[in-house]
């Protein structure tokens, strides 16, 4: 349900872009304590979701005093006609997007997770705890239980949608949650390392050590999941866990093997965190420039767009070299 409040004098402009987008229930409302003003609202489909919203945002550029909101809406009664139906398969078979939410969405999705507030920090200390003594204790449930409460995905998915947009405070903010988050597990991990003897023969503490192209498979699956979670508006729960197995294992190992002195084993859990993350980044990124995540505008896309590129060039310039130095290490 999109709904559009805006001045009179523009009510028959929003009519035509939603008729042309192809929204369906079109009503509008005189809005009773506002003079002057209309209310529009209109159903969209994933389909044709995002036209219609930056249609209408173009229809109202010139204006001030305009909002939009859009509101999920489970199910409606009829059913859509056959009509619709036929015109949503041709834009299927058109070659453009299959469902999704619009950018607006997305955004303020990941803005809100993007945030280091008291219930970030709390929960970042309390699974890095769980997932430091599961791996200690070689406690495979006990590490999965840490990967569920690690908040750890909202941040990472951020940060790919401000590449994305080109949206710079976006990025700032995704990069110092990701590293308040990050260096909050090493601490944690580490002084849990120098106060509690380490069990070497604990195999979920070990693999974290041992960084292997397995892993950078896994990790590139999390990160494509959860971008594609992100815009489809799919339960995110699962997701979550995968990029927390990418995330918060290795680096918790890491500040165990350097609370014991094992700096060896503390270099092999770094680069398994490093292989992780640029894994998971590479993969949402291209997810999202996939699904056609960009700015609305011409300019905010020209400028995205550099943006992009040279991100996209970091991530897969730094994987190579990653694998080439496992590739080294494994010969060794």
């Amino acid at each position: 349900m999109i709904t559009v409040s805006a001045p009179d004098n523009t009510v028959k402009p929003l009519l035509k872009c939603a008729e042309e987008q192809g929204a369906s229930g079109i009503r509008t409302f005189k809005e009773q304590q506002h003079d002057g003003r209309t209310t529009l609202q209109m159903l969209a489909g994933g389909e044709n979701r995002q036209d219609i919203v930056d249609a209408l945002q173009s229809a109202l550029s010139e204006q001030e005093d305009w909002r939009i909101t859009i509101l999920p809406v489970e199910t409606t009664v009829p059913l859509p006609r056959e009509e619709e139906k036929e015109r949503e398969r041709d834009a299927v078979e058109a070659g453009r997007k299959i469902g999704g939410r619009t950018r607006e969405e997305i955004w303020n999705e990941v803005w809100a997770q993007a945030k280091v507030d008291q219930t970030y920090i709390v929960f970042v200390f309390l699974s890095t705890i769980v997932a430091a003594l599961g791996l200690v204790q070689d406690n495979v449930a006990v590490v999965v239980g840490a990967m569920v409460i690690a908040p750890l995905l909202g941040p990472n998915l951020a940060f790919a949608v401000g590449i994305a947009l080109g949206d710079r405070k976006l990025i700032g903010r995704a990069l110092l949650t990701n590293a308040v988050g990050v260096g909050i597990a090493f601490a944690v991990s580490m002084g849990i390392g120098l106060v509690w003897p380490l069990n070497m023969e604990s195999a979920e503490l070990m693999s974290r050590a041992d960084v292997n192209f397995g892993g950078m498979a896994i990790a590139l699956a999390s990160g494509a999941a959860a971008a594609l979670s992100l815009v489809t508006g799919v339960s995110s729960a699962l997701v979550g866990v995968m990029v927390a197995v990418a995330l918060l294992p290795p680096t918790a190992a890491i500040g165990l093997f350097l609370g014991a002195g094992e700096l060896p084993l503390a270099a092999g859990a770094l680069l398994l965190l490093a292989v992780n993350i640029v894994s998971v980044n590479l993969a949402a990124q291209t997810v999202l420039f996939w699904r056609g995540v960009r700015p609305r505008t011409f300019y905010e896309e020209k400028e995205a767009r550099g943006g992009r590129l040279i991100a996209g060039v970091f991530w897969l310039v730094a994987l190579i070299a990653l694998a080439l130095l496992m590739w080294w290490r494994t010969t060794r």
